[in-house]
């Protein structure tokens, strides 16, 4: 089997884009799945998602509750699981 005859079916996929906007400079904006992170803490306090604004370059932290998880591990964004030392 050729590597053409392996795909021959398959389709290209458009890339997930996420809508953010920033509480700094009040920008709108799409982001790809690799300009944000998400960390997967103990409670929902620790559980927050994460990007700089392209707009002002601010640092930018806003919490992800379970939806929000779930969308943005489902659209390929990296994340960081926090253990506690405990």
């Amino acid at each position: 089997m050729t590597a053409a005859s392996a795909f021959a079916g398959m389709r290209r996929v458009s890339p997930v884009v996420f809508k953010a906007g920033c509480p700094d400079c009040r920008g709108r904006f799409e982001l790809a799945a690799s300009a944000l992170r998400l960390a997967i803490g103990a409670s929902s306090r620790t559980t927050f998602y994460s990007f700089t604004c392209p707009g002002c370059g601010a640092a930018v932290r806003k919490p992800a509750g379970e939806r929000i998880v779930e969308l943005l591990t489902g659209g390929g964004v990296r994340t960081l699981r926090l253990h506690s030392t405990v």
